[in-house]
């Protein structure tokens, strides 16, 4: 997945909700500070999004553009209706949002890939430590910057203990790849 296949999709979401801004969370999210990462933090095939001034047009946007869509059939990817509710986000989450103005006149404002790390962490699902761990390696994600979000971000206990031992697992295992570290 790349900006352009972002840009393709939110043409077709603009024409549907007449809104030219959208806000880009999830994995994709990366394509914001970075225009080309690392291939295994843009695999996702859903576009996490909703319209920036009017969120709860998102689920119209899903309707034509979502999982099972023409647009899905003829593109092999589709939107993916989200509430700026869903993920597990820092204080502060909304100023840091990276916007994206494209040549068609939409624009996509893209979570802060350290932000995006908060969420992932708090899951921790495998698909999202190897997104964490691409980020990392690349010096796309900062274990200190994260570590400071996190202490600014609302969740249950069990969550937080689940992200500390994630982060503890990723401190040990980037200690022992660095960045520019060849893999065997």
């Amino acid at each position: 997945m790349n900006r352009k296949d972002i840009d393709r999709l939110l043409v077709e979401a603009k024409r549907i909700t007449n809104h030219p801004d959208f806000v880009i969370i999830g994995s994709l999210s990366v394509l914001g500070a970075v225009a080309n990462p690392p291939v295994s933090m843009t695999g996702s095939i859903d576009i996490d999004l909703y319209p920036k001034n009017d969120p709860g047009r998102a689920s119209e946007i899903a309707t034509v553009l979502g999982l099972g869509s023409e647009f899905e059939r003829i593109y092999g990817y589709y939107a993916d209706a989200v509430s700026p509710m869903l993920p597990t986000l820092p204080e502060g989450w909304e100023q840091r949002l990276i916007k994206v103005e494209f040549d068609s006149g939409v624009s996509a404002w893209f979570l802060e890939p350290n932000d995006a790390a908060i969420s992932k962490y708090v899951r921790s699902e495998s698909r999202d430590r190897e997104w964490i761990r691409a980020g990392l390696e690349a010096n796309i994600l900062s274990l200190p910057t994260i570590e400071y979000r996190l202490r600014e971000t609302i969740m249950e206990t069990d969550e937080r203990q689940r992200a500390k031992q994630s982060i503890e697992e990723d401190r040990a295992w980037l200690t022992a790849n660095p960045p520019g570290h060849e893999l065997n």
